[in-house]
């Protein structure tokens, strides 16, 4: 199929930018262009003009630009070969077809659709009827609200064997067998109905069509869940369900859920998640994973608990091995045992959810943690293993950079646990970085002091803007009312490069005694400061209504405050790469105002702004929250 440059300036002529545009974001007219609160970042005042002549749209906002095309694949996430094929049908344009074989499978997938959409409306129109009271009631009982099923086209199937057949015998029994509505026993009985007596889902692509269902049994019966069979539409290995609705959102949140089921799904989006997709019915696959690359960089993993969800969780995790790439990878949180989204969302709120989101691990993490206990490791026999198993994982990995990074990284732990050197005196402070001036090294009176930062260092040290300053106060407050997170995370901590010397000897202060003792408590710490300017800060942050991170404002747990300052230091360090990465995109696009800059200089300010608000949210008075 040829594309020609005459061809899609045509399309894009036929096509009206403010109507295509208007039918999912208000628009207004404003002279000869029309403005609207973009949709690519939240703003009160509109930012975000449409030229009809020009063709484009653009933000002053976020830098967003692009025409319909664009459109299409940023905001609705479909490819662009979908992209172009809904902008065609919509402009009554014929799409050019490679041969007639091609040209004779789409009119046959054309048919197979209607057949689809067919069955849909019926699923529905039973749902509404008198047949359809059990699944209401069984709808109403899990809590899906009327706008819910509404949205994800709930259906009902009757408990008969040709209700189905007969309501759509004008597509004829072949097109019904083909499209997987109809079971052809080969020609010893008649075709009958495939889904009886089921809650019915439709299944949809990228773009929005049906094309499958899955049905869950109300009464008793296998199996629960029944999706449809492969069918030229439908490819289970190759779809994800919820795709059509979370690829658009995903495109707000920079982030995607995948979780085990469409029901789950389900929960998550009623609940205001509407980035989440499920695999059907199968563990997750290479295309799979692939599809979810091409919506976020790292997708999220998010299986239940039990021994079945983290059986699940590594298998994906094995699986993914060979297509990691530079930026690619997939993180995994994991529920609370026995507890599915929707147990945990009616349970404990939508926030408990997004707490689960938030304490999401890194892929080599959670194949270090599953090696660890995948057996004992007592005998040096058993560590041998240990250190074998890891290598089949990293000689999985195919990009020779990644491979090399696990492979370092493993080693890096694998050392740690087993060969750390100790002393008789004072614990030996780790080293970091390949020269002297990357690892802490003693004075002349035998205190640990901080590493030099490795020349060319060229990120600005974190805490010199407010937000930062007032979360980095937060996390040493916490570190002082919490001396036994220190040690655990000195490593962490170690790598911050501080701007404010008073706050940076503090820290070091508090690493360098973890070091000394194998228990500190707060008073030993305030001890150690002696009575100085570093006491009285320090007292000052320990005051009842001293800024505190916000695990502190609500409980001791100590789990609970480690995760907090976990994710505090991760983004206080991200700040500094964060705005570097902005300010050469804004200098590429003042180069060259491309639309490649132009995406580019747009990702850079979505992840510094939400960097910001998370800065904000995380540093927040007390008596905001």
């Amino acid at each position: 199929m040829t594309l020609t440059p005459q061809w899609l300036d045509e399309l894009r002529a036929r096509t009206l930018l403010s109507t295509l545009i208007g039918k999912t974001v208000k628009v207004t007219k404003a002279g000869r262009e029309y403005k609207a609160c973009c949709p690519f970042h939240n703003e009160k005042t509109p930012s975000f003009t449409i030229n009809d002549e020009k063709g484009f749209y653009h933000c002053f906002g976020c830098g967003a630009h692009g025409d319909a095309i664009r459109w299409m694949t940023d905001q609705r996430g479909l490819p662009f070969m979908e992209a172009v094929k809904e902008l065609a049908q919509a402009a009554s344009m014929d799409v050019p077809a490679p041969d007639p074989r091609a040209a004779k499978r789409a009119e046959a997938a054309k048919g197979l659709h209607d057949a689809m959409a067919a069955a849909q409306g019926f699923f529905e129109e039973q749902l509404g009827g008198i047949d359809g009271g059990e699944a209401r009631a069984y709808l109403q009982k899990r809590g899906i609200s009327d706008a819910t099923r509404r949205a994800f086209g709930f259906g009902f199937s009757p408990d008969g064997r040709g209700r189905l057949k007969s309501a759509l015998k004008d597509f004829g029994e072949p097109m019904l067998v083909e499209a997987g509505l109809l079971i052809d026993p080969d020609g010893e009985r008649d075709s009958y109905d495939r889904f009886r007596g089921r809650l019915m889902l439709p299944i949809r692509d990228i773009r929005g069509r049906v094309i499958a269902f899955g049905g869950r049994i109300l009464g008793a019966g296998e199996p629960k869940y029944l999706n449809s069979p492969d069918t030229p539409l439908f490819d289970k290995g190759r779809t994800l369900y919820n795709i059509d609705r979370a690829s658009p959102a995903s495109r707000q949140t920079e982030r995607v859920i995948v979780v085990e089921g469409y029901m789950d799904v389900i929960a998550l989006a009623q609940a205001g998640f509407d980035d989440a997709v499920a695999p059907l019915g199968t563990a997750l696959t290479e295309h799979q994973i692939e599809r979810l690359w091409k919506m976020v960089e790292v997708p999220i993993l998010c299986f239940d608990g039990d021994a079945a969800g983290q059986k699940a969780a590594i298998r994906a995790a094995m699986r993914a091995l060979p297509l990691l790439r530079p930026g690619h990878s997939l993180c995994f949180a994991t529920l609370p045992p026995g507890k599915d989204p929707d147990d945990l969302i009616r349970d404990s709120g939508p926030q408990a959810m997004d707490a689960v989101l938030k304490a999401a691990e890194p892929l080599i993490e959670r194949l270090w943690s599953h090696e660890l206990s995948a057996m004992p490791l007592e005998t040096p026999e058993q560590k041998a293993a240990l250190k074998q198993r890891l290598r089949a994982i990293t000689d999985a990995i195919a990009h020779p950079d990644v491979r090399a990074h696990y492979a370092h990284a493993f080693r890096e732990r694998y050392d740690a646990r087993f060969f750390a050197r100790r002393e008789s005196g004072p614990t030996q402070r780790p080293a970091r970085g390949g020269s002297d001036g990357g690892r802490w090294q003693r004075d002349k009176r035998g205190n640990w002091k901080a590493p030099i930062p490795a020349a060319g260092f060229e990120a600005r040290a974190i805490g010199t803007n407010g937000l930062e300053q007032r979360l980095l106060r937060a996390v040493l407050a916490s570190l002082l009312r919490h001396p036994e997170l220190i040690r655990p995370h000195r490593e962490m901590l170690s790598a911050l490069q501080i701007g404010d010397p008073l706050l940076a000897q503090l820290l070091d202060v508090m690493i360098s005694t973890s070091f000394r003792k194998e228990t500190v408590e707060t008073q030993a710490l305030l001890t150690i400061l002696g009575q100085g300017e570093l006491y009285n800060m320090a007292k000052g942050m320990l005051r009842a209504d001293a800024l505190k991170l916000t695990p502190d404002r609500t409980t001791t747990d100590p789990d609970r405050v480690a995760r907090d300052l976990e994710e505090a230091v991760r983004v206080m360090t991200q700040g500094p790469e964060l705005e570097r990465n902005l300010a050469v995109a804004t200098e590429r696009v003042k180069a060259d105002v491309s639309d490649e800059n132009l995406l580019a200089q747009h990702r850079a300010l979505v992840a510094h702004r939400n960097h910001l608000i998370r800065l904000a949210e995380l540093g927040q008075p007390e008596d905001i929250i």
